[in-house]
């Protein structure tokens, strides 16, 4: 079995959140900007990296939000394989520090966009988006939760 380990942010501003639109392997859906890590580097490298490079902003990554994994069988791979994939995606909250939206050149996605949160049901999304949006809206914007 081979290992994919992905870090992803979360960017929610005034009802909006931030989207990459992937596109590859005549695959496509509206997903979390972010990716595979690379070599030795750390899930918060990653995550930095991957949103600067699709969608053009520079972004500080908050608390870890949550891992999801699943697995992709080999028949279902986009590269031909005879080994199944085991996915990790590491979900952080970031905050947009700097840059401008631009769109990635010659990656896996080809479109960034803010999107209105009442419009995310009706996009055509990837199952990281919803899994991110519920990881978000249940972890303290501080961390700690207050018992009344």
């Amino acid at each position: 079995m081979d290992i994919r380990i992905g870090a992803y942010g979360v960017i929610v501003e005034g009802g909006r959140v931030l989207l990459s639109h992937w596109n590859e392997g005549g695959r496509q859906g509206w997903t979390m900007p972010g990716g595979g890590v690379e070599d030795d580097e750390h899930p918060v490298e990653t995550a930095r990296r991957e949103i600067r490079e699709e969608t053009g902003y520079e972004v500080e990554i908050g608390r870890l939000l949550g891992i999801d994994t699943f697995v992709i069988p080999a028949h279902e791979r986009i590269a031909p394989s005879d080994r199944p994939v085991y996915a990790m995606r590491i979900v952080y909250r970031a905050q947009v520090v700097g840059g401008e939206l631009t769109h990635e050149r010659d990656g896996s996605t080809d479109e960034a966009r803010w999107v209105e949160l009442t419009e995310v049901p009706g996009l055509d999304r990837v199952e990281l988006v919803d899994i991110a949006l519920r990881l978000d809206a249940e972890t303290p914007l501080d961390g700690r939760l207050t018992r009344r």
